[in-house]
């Protein structure tokens, strides 16, 4: 298979979902298509028309991501793990911003979960997608990293962590 062997740079190749980095001291990362294909899972998990609550999505997630970071957890480069832990939290406020459905009850959430009045209307009413609002300050500060924590989810960067200092 051409795809699959050939002569390049170790740099160049990725083997079981791993690459290297570096050119003196060799360290191993996760390789670009491991990272897409994880994407892919989690997107088809958190899909809109599943209709699943975010704890019902965030507990299907946690198995495929703690198995993801177990087979990964020799990879060197920490980077990988904190921008999918920040793209997956991002994705599950998108869900939370979708399921308000409507200005008023997603300025309700939001004043539920410590915002102003004033900057939950005006959230709320800001005209802008899901995805969009799911990035903005305004989620970030109603549903910070430890409401997700609380909830139950996975993190990515700790497992990775915790998995390091058994070694």
């Amino acid at each position: 298979n051409p795809d699959k062997s050939g002569v390049a740079p170790a740099s160049r190749r990725d083997f079981l979902g791993y690459g290297l980095i570096g050119r003196d001291k060799a360290r191993l990362k996760v390789a670009k298509a491991s990272i897409q294909r994880l994407r892919g899972h989690v997107k088809d998990v958190l899909r809109k028309s599943r209709g699943v609550s975010v704890l019902a999505a965030i507990e299907a997630l946690n198995p495929l991501l703690r198995g993801w970071t177990s087979y990964f957890r020799h990879a060197q480069v920490k980077d990988v793990c904190q921008d999918l832990d920040g793209w997956v939290r991002r994705k599950l406020r998108g869900r939370l911003w979708r399921q308000g459905k409507r200005p008023l009850a997603r300025a309700r959430m939001l004043m539920k979960r410590g915002l102003t009045e004033e900057r939950a209307w005006r959230s709320a009413t800001n005209g802008r997608g899901a995805w969009w609002n799911a990035g903005a300050s305004h989620m970030n500060a109603a549903f910070p990293k430890s409401f997700f924590d609380h909830m139950g989810l996975v993190s990515l960067v700790d497992t990775h962590r915790r998995l390091q200092r058994v070694r």
